[in-house]
């Protein structure tokens, strides 16, 4: 077995274990994880491809292969930040979202004895809550 025939194999399996992860993945992060996984993967078969490519018994290399995978790594990591800068931004929408219904929730049914809200509390998810 050829070392181009060991990247090879190693590349599918990075592509499978990618697969299983980004179809069971729970969470969004996950998924982009596996995403790359995947991605890994292929630019690994690329890197084998372009060795078996080269001069056959020499050290030289097909460098077709090498720049698809060079450009295809930069691209992937301009993917990846603006995915986990969409998921960060998710997250916090979400969590702005449930804050404001627990305290619409607790404004709405207030506990037997309190005393009755005044006005809702400093940074509870007003639309301008002073921090730009």
């Amino acid at each position: 077995m050829t070392e181009a025939q060991i990247y090879g194999i190693c590349g599918a399996g990075l592509v499978g274990i990618g697969l299983y992860g980004a179809i069971l993945g729970r969470s969004a992060l996950r998924r982009l994880l596996a995403f790359n996984l995947m991605g890994s993967g292929v630019f690994l078969v690329f890197g084998a491809i372009a060795r078996r490519g080269g001069i056959v018994g020499g050290t030289l290399s097909d460098p077709v292969p090498q720049a698809l995978v060079i450009t295809g790594l930069v691209v992937a990591f301009a993917a990846t930040a603006l995915a986990v800068a969409l998921l960060i931004r998710l997250a916090a929408v979400e969590r702005d979202e449930a804050s404001a219904e627990a305290d619409s929730e607790a404004t709405d049914s207030p506990a037997a004895g309190a005393a009755p809200a005044r006005g809702p509390a400093p940074g509870a998810g007003h639309a301008w809550d002073g921090r730009g």
